[in-house]
């Protein structure tokens, strides 16, 4: 019997995420889950990437540290606050933005792919209803793919071509949610919020709440998420 392809889908454990990975498996992938603990302002993400881990049936999820509090300059990783009820969301770059994120985790996810033998990668990125970052633009994606494909051993050696996939970039949050339900995924499990109470409520005013709530609502469906109001 003929093995699967593997891929690495990176998992933060938002909604975004978690479709990218059943659609990673839909595709026929077995997928190694790759997940950072970098010192968000938060745990609860983490915690529900470990359920769709599960619930997704990964055959390997991996979460790696890394110190970006020791850098700063983000709402999500400094002492400072997160925005609330923010009008004009993706008309420029928040502070909620954290300094080379992506191409931290991507060059993580590129290395763990390597190793693994997997030489595709999946990121659940998206550049229409987003809050902004550069970092989620298909152009960012497509350099980062040419730059993968200079920089590693089988790609070197073995002549092996490293594919960056986005299947979210030029999708609505609305479908999103829709493909989501298609696939079966259960959206409770997953956590967006920014800043949420200590029971893991969702604030519901950040930037990454209002553009989820939206994408329900237009997608015609309940967000299954407990929230503070």
């Amino acid at each position: 019997m003929e093995s699967k392809r593997v891929a690495v889908v990176l998992l933060s454990g938002g909604m975004d995420s978690a479709v990218v990975l059943a659609i990673a498996n839909s595709q026929g992938f077995a997928c190694e889950a790759i997940s950072f603990d970098y010192g968000q302002r938060h745990r609860f993400e983490l915690e529900s990437a470990r359920r769709i881990a599960g619930m997704l049936g990964t055959v390997g999820h991996t979460v790696l540290p890394i110190d970006m509090r020791a850098i700063g300059g983000s709402a999500l990783t400094d002492d400072i606050d997160v925005p609330k009820n923010r009008t004009g969301i993706g008309e420029s770059i928040p502070v909620t933005y954290v300094p080379a994120r992506n191409t931290l985790f991507l060059s993580y996810a590129l290395a763990l792919a390597e190793v693994k033998g997997a030489w595709d990668i999946f990121i659940g990125v998206n550049a229409l209803d987003y809050s902004g970052y550069p970092d989620c633009r298909p152009e960012y994606i497509e350099a980062f793919g040419k730059m993968a494909n200079l920089a590693t051993k089988a790609s070197i050696e073995q002549g092996i071509e490293f594919k960056v996939h986005s299947p979210l970039s030029e999708m609505r949050k609305a479908d999103i949610v829709r493909k989501g339900v298609e696939l079966g995924v259960n959206f409770a499990l997953t956590h967006s919020c920014y800043d949420p109470d200590g029971e893991g409520r969702s604030c519901g005013r950040c930037d990454a709440c209002l553009l989820r709530l939206k994408g329900f609502v237009d997608a015609g469906f309940v967000d299954p998420r407990a929230y503070m109001d």
